[in-house]
């Protein structure tokens, strides 16, 4: 049994949640002392040829935390570009970008890369999705099929980014079509936290809702907790990071069990980038 620590993260180009200064140097510190196994990240510049602090950022952090890399390019400029990235501590056999742009105002990629853990191959995709709805939708079924065409049923897969699906209408096509679960409807339950002030928070959070009233039930995801018994849970609020209102970022897997995720807020990533990260603990049997 293999223990893998998963983290996904858009960066932010690495420069901090207004974009007033850089970050990238405080997020090396940050991922460090995270002890990610996988790093899925969203937002990497790849060349930044203003200035050199920013350039080549999937490199300078796989430097650091001793990570290989794989870096998928989907957003060209005169002088800069960026896209995903993924960064593993296991043996990188493979990986290929592909474009899925739906539109030329944004251009967007899935970077697909097959790991090695412990003998047995998982297949990683790292996206980041578009701003409008249908075009998700478009995207999403390129992904679909190309998980149908290219992985193994018997294969571990890692979907991590920003999905962009805040109001979490994307998640049946990977329950019905992948069998992927989202880790946050898995993992064992938090005990919940008493005091007036979380109270105080929750009906805060609660009274700036984007709905007025919950969800319908059939826009939420059906899912098999650890105990057995089925519970009906939204993603986690992960920007912006200062005050998390929307649910846009996700981990779906397939062939994990799911020890615990959950969402980084506070000091020091309300200050790293406009989102908060997401980390899962999944055992590989």
């Amino acid at each position: 049994m293999s223990v893998i620590r998963v983290v996904s993260y858009n960066i932010h180009k690495g420069r901090s949640a207004t974009g007033s200064r850089e970050s990238l140097a405080d997020l090396r510190l940050g991922l460090y002392n995270l002890r990610p196994d996988l790093l899925f990240l969203q937002e990497v510049q790849g060349r930044n040829s203003r200035k050199s602090s920013l350039d080549a950022q999937h490199e300078s952090l796989g430097a650091v935390l001793c990570m290989q890399t794989a870096y998928g390019c989907n957003a060209v400029r005169e002088l800069t570009d960026h896209g995903n990235a993924l960064l593993s501590r296991f043996p990188i056999l493979e990986h290929e970008n592909q474009d899925i742009s739906d539109h030329k105002m944004e251009q967007r990629g899935l970077l697909h890369a097959v790991v090695e853990v412990n003998g047995t191959p998982v297949h990683c995709l790292v996206v980041h999705l578009g701003l409008f709805a249908g075009g998700r939708l478009r995207q999403v079924a390129a992904l679909v099929e190309r998980i149908k065409r290219l992985v193994p049923h018997d294969e571990p897969i890692l979907i991590a980014g920003d999905f962009n699906d805040w109001n979490n209408r994307l998640a049946p096509m990977f329950v019905q079509q992948l069998g992927l679960y989202e880790v946050f409807a898995l993992a064992p339950q938090n005990r919940p936290v008493h005091g007036k002030l979380r109270t105080s928070v929750t009906k805060l959070r609660n009274s700036l809702r984007p709905f007025p009233q919950p969800l319908p039930l059939v826009q939420k995801v059906h899912e098999l907790g650890m105990d057995g018994s089925a519970r009906l849970t939204l993603p986690p609020r992960t920007f912006p990071a200062a005050f998390p209102w929307l649910r846009l970022d996700r981990i779906y897997q397939r062939g994990f069990a799911v020890r615990s995720a959950r969402v980084l807020h506070g000091s020091p990533w309300k200050q790293l980038s406009d989102h908060a990260p997401l980390i899962a603990e999944l055992e590989l049997p």
